[in-house]
């Protein structure tokens, strides 16, 4: 039996979890599926090691059938567990369709980066979610990552060193299958529990409005470019060594992607930095710059020298025009409304113990403060504001903002 930590055992009533890595297993796993009205899903990506980072494995998990199952203080919800290859496959369209069902709950812990990459890479899109990360942060809990609530709700230690390891490796090892597999294990009798609590607590209502606009994100492209400002190191040259730190920046860049590999990986931001300042001339030279593998030497060294000559003659480059944040395109009287929102929010946010996110992100008070919505009709035009935000916020919110 694999272990969740070198020295803490998983609870041994958890079967191994089953691999998916032919149609037949595929098969398999679908049709235990197909019937299920609640799926827990994770996913698991390689970007740490690839240039474009691409989805290497897919964690479901769904529940036994009461006919069968054999509830334990272990684990008692038992749930039986796939890790799906998807590098093995061309086609897993019947999943999609499956998630895609309004009538299937796709669960999640933290879904905005799952919803976001499952669309990316295979065009899925979930109709019904729920993400016991967010529940867990309506109802206030301090400390919302997966392995803080599996270890305070079932005891189940995860192994911090897999959070790094390489997803796009096979075979896998049973330390990462069984690292895979405790991330969806819990997460039905972890949605159970919630589902209560935020009853209780008459924080249901709220849950679902945020369930609902998670199931409506979709995968964009970062909005800003890849350009060597976004260095700190810019800031740490002589101004007249940047048309170098540029040139050797873009030879990194072209590198890493044709490698296919995460630009710190073919050489650090420090180590491009020092290039900078010391304007090495021979491979000897290089192997002195503090993070500069022999290795690397033999490798990369001609090119690197090449780039440095190269960066010497380049022309220093214009400094980037200043970004402004959202409030500072504000008018003085809206960036009042929009002070003023932010201090409501700050206190309605400690009173109820949880961020102030939770209450209203940024973006819907910036929002707010532009628009100056004056009813509860036009509040609820903002995408964000669901029914139970404008019927809770609304009177306090439209107070502020037509004063």
């Amino acid at each position: 039996m694999p272990t969740s930590s070198p020295n803490r055992p998983v609870p041994s009533t958890i079967p191994a979890p089953r691999l998916v890595q032919n149609a037949s297993e595929f098969a398999e796993m679908m049709a235990f599926l197909q019937d299920q009205p609640l799926i827990a899903v994770d996913t698991e990506s390689d970007s740490l090691y690839r240039y474009h980072p691409r989805v290497c494995l897919i964690q479901v998990s769904a529940c036994v059938s009461e006919a069968v199952a054999q509830p334990t203080p272990a684990d008692p919800m038992p749930t039986v567990d796939y890790l799906l290859d998807p590098l093995r496959f061309h086609r897993l369209q019947p999943l999609g369709e499956l998630l895609a069902d309004p009538a299937v709950e796709v669960l999640f812990h933290a879904a905005e980066n799952d919803v976001r990459l499952l669309e990316r890479d295979f065009k899925f899109r979930c109709a019904n979610v729920y993400d016991t990360q967010l529940a867990a942060r309506i109802l206030g809990r301090n400390g919302v990552g997966l392995a803080a609530i599996l270890q305070d709700e079932f005891g189940v230690i995860s192994d911090k060193t897999m959070q790094r390891t390489d997803w796009g490796r096979r075979p896998l090892t049973a330390q990462q299958m069984t690292y895979a597999q405790i991330d969806t294990h819990y997460l039905p009798v972890l949605r159970q529990r919630q589902i209560a609590k935020l009853k209780e607590a008459d924080r249901w209502e709220e849950a679902l409005e945020g369930f609902a606009a998670l199931a409506e994100l979709r995968y964009e492209e970062p909005s800003q470019e890849r350009t060597f400002w976004r260095m700190k190191q810019t800031r740490e040259v002589d101004r007249e060594d940047l048309g170098l730190l540029e040139e050797l920046w873009s030879w990194r860049e072209i590198t890493a992607e044709r490698t296919d590999r995460p630009p710190f990986k073919v050489l650090a931001d420090t180590v491009l930095a020092e290039l900078t300042q010391r304007k090495p001339t021979s491979l000897a030279e290089l192997g002195e710059i503090n993070g500069f593998s022999d290795q690397q030497v033999n490798r990369l060294g001609r090119e690197v020298l090449e780039a440095v000559r190269l960066g010497r003659n380049r022309p220093t480059p214009p400094l980037p025009e200043p970004t402004a944040r959202p409030e500072q395109l504000l008018s003085n009287p809206e960036r009042a409304r929009y002070d003023a929102l932010r201090q409501w929010r700050t206190g309605v946010a400690n009173e109820r113990s949880v961020d102030p996110d939770i209450v209203f992100n940024n973006d819907t008070l910036l929002q707010i403060a532009t628009k100056q919505p004056d009813s509860l009709e036009a509040l609820h035009e903002i995408a964000a504001i669901g029914p139970w935000k404008a019927r809770t916020y609304g009177p306090a919110v439209l107070a502020i903002a037509n004063k």
